[in-house]
């Protein structure tokens, strides 16, 4: 909206399809919502009790600028233990959310001008995000024939001497594409080769089903030049908690802690207390989260198999089918649009992830089984699909 009290950056009109999701949730009292990737399950009692035990116990104050001691200790741990890599305290940072994460990351490191390289299709987020600190995304577009992996070789055409970070997404959100170790290489090889950074959106590190997860930081020589953005909102379903942290060279956490100071300075300490709880009882809490979304997301593919126009590659990772409709002949926002309007089913465009998610459409599993079944049985009635 144009106003002289409005910044002018702010002017035209940026929301996305994920941001505009919300509002079209009430356009129908039967509207069975799969656009977002906030998982249903409600957070496990036993993280729930202990966090509001600490708090009786008076853990309603500020932390550590940097975040909970016993915290930070834990994930430190945590990162030995999974990928027997080293992290100390002080490169490591909580912060309010992954996307609060992410803007700190991003100010903190870009000057004016910036190049960011993401992969498409991408988190419809990221070129926004890159815009709001005065940098530029550089789109790097993959493709379902290539399984949306990423092509090294172009990948390193688009280098300039502007470009300061390459920004990955592995489980992937849309496509569920999971990064080999080969890829993680070449991709860190290039990084060294032009001495740039790595941005890592490590946030459904839980949903890699066939293979397990691998952080591009701890692959040798990335450290110094790998920053970690990670969350506790889907890997153990506490998105209403708001908590994410980033891993990071300690002179990119300190500079990132003087942003904070101006901002929220801390992360919530109860929500902290949470997150602590979290990772001490991963073992018990989150087997039980994967196999759900597991087994959610290879009944979506089954379906999916069946409708004549729609077609998706096999499950690899995270919590989201991203569905071929090209066959149709529509694109995808006359497709999702119909979706809602004749099936009272409200799905993501692909366009929304990037020029190259255009023919495509974005269910989110944050939906029961019985949902997800009422969703198809709704879809497959569509004379469009029948």
């Amino acid at each position: 909206m144009k106003h002289k009290f409005i910044s002018k950056r702010y002017w035209t009109d940026f929301s996305t399809p994920m941001g505009k999701s919300c509002s079209r949730t009430r356009e129908y009292h039967d509207l069975i919502n799969l656009s977002l990737g906030d998982p249903d399950l409600t957070t496990d009692e036993r993280i729930i009790n202990a966090a509001f035990e600490d708090a009786k116990k008076g853990h309603t104050h500020y932390t550590d600028a940097l975040g909970d001691l016993e915290l930070r200790g834990e994930i430190c741990r945590y990162y030995k233990d999974c990928y027997n890599y080293e992290v100390k305290s002080e490169e490591c940072m909580i912060t309010t959310s992954g996307g609060h994460a992410m803007w700190l990351v991003l100010e903190s490191i870009l000057d004016d001008g910036d190049e960011v390289i993401i992969h498409a299709p991408y988190y419809t987020l990221y070129p926004q995000q890159i815009r709001l600190v005065r940098g530029k995304p550089i789109v790097l577009n993959t493709y379902e024939d290539e399984e949306f992996k990423v092509n090294t070789e172009r990948l390193e055409k688009l280098i300039t001497n502007k470009t300061k970070a390459i920004m990955i997404n592995t489980p992937n959100n849309p496509t569920g594409t999971c990064f080999s170790k080969e890829t993680l290489k070449a991709i860190a090889d290039i990084a060294v080769k032009y001495d740039l950074i790595v941005i890592a959106d490590d946030i459904y590190t839980a949903f890699s089903y066939d293979k397990p997860f691998i952080p591009i930081t701890t692959i040798g020589n990335m450290k110094e030049r790998t920053i970690t953005v990670s969350s506790f909102s889907k890997d153990f379903c506490m998105t209403g908690w708001r908590i994410g942290y980033v891993l990071a060279p300690t002179m990119i956490i300190n500079t990132m802690n003087d942003v904070n100071e101006n901002n929220v300075y801390t992360a919530p300490s109860i929500s902290q207390r949470a997150a602590l709880h979290a990772l001490r009882m991963r073992k018990e809490v989150q087997p039980l989260i994967i196999k759900e979304y597991k087994k959610r997301i290879y009944y979506v593919y089954d379906r999916i198999k069946s409708i004549p126009n729609m077609s998706i590659l096999p499950p690899r990772g995270s919590i989201y089918a991203f569905i071929n409709i090209k066959k149709t002949g529509l694109s995808s926002t006359e497709i999702a649009d119909r979706i809602l309007h004749e099936a009272h089913v409200l799905v993501l465009p692909g366009n929304a992830f990037g020029d190259c998610g255009e023919g495509y459409i974005r269910i989110a599993v944050s939906a029961g089984i019985e949902q997800l079944k009422e969703a198809f049985d709704r879809i497959e009635e569509m004379s469009i699909f029948s």
